[in-house]
């Protein structure tokens, strides 16, 4: 087979290995700049919704406000109204919590 004077630097189906390395040194700066920081937020995020406490102020990700008014591991009982004198409350996993404002934040906000 004549290949037109082109001499191919390297056989066929083989991997240079210099693009291996290459390969390997984006996916290595792709993880420590994206993916580890972003475990980490995720990770600080979990550990202050656990401190849930009685009384904090919530936010769901679909938007429903509410008052903490029991802590029960993975789930919290939310107040978010009063409907003929009676409180309405709703079970919430923490999971579903988008924003959360410990009452000590609130009594020292003018």
């Amino acid at each position: 087979m004549d290949s037109g004077g082109f001499v191919p630097l390297q056989a066929e189906g083989g991997v240079d290995i210099a693009f291996v390395l290459m390969m390997g040194a984006i996916f290595a700066i792709f993880f420590f700049l994206v993916i580890r920081p972003q475990q980490k937020q995720q990770k600080e995020r979990e550990a202050f919704l656990r401190t849930a406490a009685v009384g904090d102020e919530v936010v769901t990700q679909g938007g429903v406000h509410g008052k903490v008014s029991a802590v029960d591991g993975e789930v919290i009982e939310v107040e978010v109204a009063r409907v003929r004198g009676e409180k309405v409350k709703l079970r919430i996993s923490l999971a579903r919590v988008d924003q959360l404002t410990k009452a000590s934040q609130e009594a020292s906000e003018p």
